[in-house]
């Protein structure tokens, strides 16, 4: 069946050709990248997405995504052992059925995120600097994949690109949840047709971009545009990747577990590593619960796990003279595990951390002590400064963890409660896994830091900052004291401060105020 439609997908385009040619054969042109020296401003640019938008040509990363962190290992783990078949016995449209059915069957449609939250991430990281370039020209800019569904696309196109109008397929729904088949392409053909044919009386021309490799889809785009450009798989492997300076909209968050892109061969290393993963993070816990930190440094440290910290002599005797009371320490927020990683640079196992929504699992495998805060700012306030009294507080004022190079607003209470407050600067790269999500279980946040081959976490002391005890009328300096940690620590990572909260965050790829119940 597959060969049949080969067949006839060919001689049609073949009759289209050479046929029609005469008629059509200014439409046609070689290299897109001719459109950058042209005016666009009143066109309508109609994109290919996967041909002629992103640099690859697999579809595999992307329903390996939505099968992991949509679906779990299990739904993962059969599309990887299915994928061989796909590529060597199936023709394109049926491999793309597959992956479908595979990734999107039972899956909730309400609960479905990984098209705004997960995904908008590896697709940006796959789009051609080229074509990016050409398509911001555009006085309209209209995205049409033919194998992607609409909920996999939209959100990243119209989101992080300014795509006006997504022309994906649709999903079949039974009863709230996927069926994992796509609607006919028939239907999606008249939905091209409409939106083509209205374009073309509201500008000037209709520019098509699309790939050699795809004879029905250039038949389709020739029917409608006034000029079609093609995209040549070796112009492909010489564009630039996408910098993330000129994304028209910064990645300031994102979901899923997996850090990596799930090509093939790195889905093939994830899970050869996945049974030592849980072996290692098993190992990794029960050290840091139930061994001295004398010892138990150093066998973390044989495990993989690293530390690099930075604290000048000065500082150091600071936070280590007998004569204080307790120290806080304010820093940015990466992990759950950010203030043990700040008490094993002090050698210090009796540290104490303040938390809002942590999961009652974490609280009690927490190797050191957590304390709930209410949100109550009195309330709030007493509790931190009677923990002050009895020792060491590491506090975290973003609220939430942030995975890119940013940091978001820190909150002034921590700025009240203590003469003295040390910013604390940390970074902890991934590698297979986040430790940290907004829509998942948060009880496995440190799980699935642990089970990187090398959890690394960098810790830098800075210089101690005077806090607001004393009475402050206009409420100001606290605010003032805030942002200038915020300041020092983003200096020192060279990250971009913004004025973004945790609700932000949790808002876009949650849909909720990310408070999470105590289970």
């Amino acid at each position: 069946m597959a060969v049949k439609i080969s067949v006839f997908q060919s001689l049609v385009f073949l009759f289209y050709r050479f046929i029609l040619r005469r008629n059509t054969k200014s439409k046609y042109q070689k290299c897109p990248s001719t459109l950058l020296q042209s005016d666009l401003s009143r066109d309508t640019l109609i994109f290919n997405l996967e041909r002629s938008l992103l640099k690859s040509d697999s579809l595999f990363p992307y329903f390996m995504l939505v099968a992991f962190e949509a679906g779990g290992v299990i739904r993962s783990f059969i599309l990887f052992i299915l994928y061989p078949l796909i590529t060597l016995m199936l023709s394109h449209e049926m491999g793309v059925k597959v992956m479908v059915m595979v990734s999107f069957f039972g899956i909730k449609k309400d609960g479905f995120r990984a098209g705004g939250a997960v995904l908008p991430k590896h697709f940006l990281e796959d789009v051609g600097l080229e074509m990016f370039k050409v398509l911001r020209k555009g006085g309209k800019r209209i995205v049409v994949s033919y194998d992607l569904p609409q909920v996999m696309i939209e959100g990243f196109l119209r989101d992080y690109l300014e795509v006006e109008v997504v022309v994906g397929r649709e999903m079949k729904v039974v009863g709230d949840y996927y069926l994992g088949i796509m609607e006919d392409k028939t239907k999606h053909d008249l939905v091209f047709d409409d939106l083509v044919r209205k374009e073309k009386l509201n500008t000037g021309r209709v520019i098509g971009i699309t790939s050699y490799n795809t004879s029905l889809h250039r038949y389709l785009f020739s029917q409608f545009c006034q000029e079609i450009y093609f995209v040549k798989r070796s112009d492909k492997r010489t564009w630039q990747t996408l910098p993330k300076s000129q994304y028209p909209k910064p990645l300031f968050f994102h979901d899923g577990r997996l850090a990596i892109r799930p090509t093939p061969m790195n889905t093939l290393a994830l899970f050869m590593w996945g049974p030592f993963a849980v072996l290692a993070a098993a190992a990794r816990l029960f050290v840091s619960l139930c061994i001295p930190y004398t010892l138990s440094i150093p066998i973390l440290c044989f495990s993989g796990c690293r530390l690099t910290f930075e604290i000048d002599e000065v500082s150091s005797q600071k936070l280590n003279s007998s004569e204080r009371k307790g120290c806080l320490f304010a820093c940015n927020h990466r992990t759950l595990l950010d203030p043990l990683y700040v008490g094993f640079s002090l050698k210090k196992k009796n540290i104490k951390t303040v938390t809002y929504s942590l999961s009652r699992v974490s609280e009690i495998l927490a190797p050191i002590k957590t304390v709930r805060l209410t949100r109550d700012r009195v309330s709030d306030g007493q509790a931190m400064k009677k923990l002050l009294t009895e020792g060491d507080l590491v506090v975290c004022p973003e609220g939430t963890t942030c995975r890119e190079p940013y940091l978001l607003r820190f909150s002034p209470l921590f700025a009240e409660i203590s003469d003295v407050i040390v910013p604390v600067a940390v970074t902890s790269p991934a590698t297979f896994f986040y430790g940290t999500t907004a829509s998942g279980l948060k009880a496995f946040d440190p799980l699935f830091f642990l089970m990187d081959p090398y959890p690394t976490y960098t810790v830098q002391f800075l210089d101690p900052v005077s806090g607001v005890t004393c009475q402050d009328p206009d409420g100001k300096l606290k605010f003032e004291v805030a942002n200038h940690v915020q300041s020092a620590i983003g200096k020192a990572l060279d990250f971009e401060c913004t004025n973004l909260t945790r609700k932000d965050k949790y808002l876009i790829l949650a849909g909720n105020n990310g408070v999470v119940k105590k289970n």
